[in-house]
């Protein structure tokens, strides 16, 4: 199951951690500044560990997708 979702509804389609309105950016974000994934989990609870290892392996791919998106 894909760990990121877009749909047009749900902050103007941004890639989202599916089932959530938490955009990738902001988790990507949020672990660049050093938080840790326990923290993040507290601040976010709609994240699992399996959402945090999967966004982890796939840094970047915001850029990616928006840009899949737009072709």
């Amino acid at each position: 199951m894909d760990s990121i979702s877009i749909d047009p509804e749900i902050r103007v389609g941004k890639p989202c951690v599916r089932g959530t309105r938490i955009t990738v950016g902001e988790v990507l974000g949020y672990l660049a500044a050093g938080g840790g994934e326990s923290e993040l989990i507290i601040d976010f609870p709609q994240l699992t560990h399996e959402d945090c290892s999967a966004l982890r392996l796939r840094r970047g791919s915001e850029r990616r997708l928006i840009a899949r998106r737009a072709a």
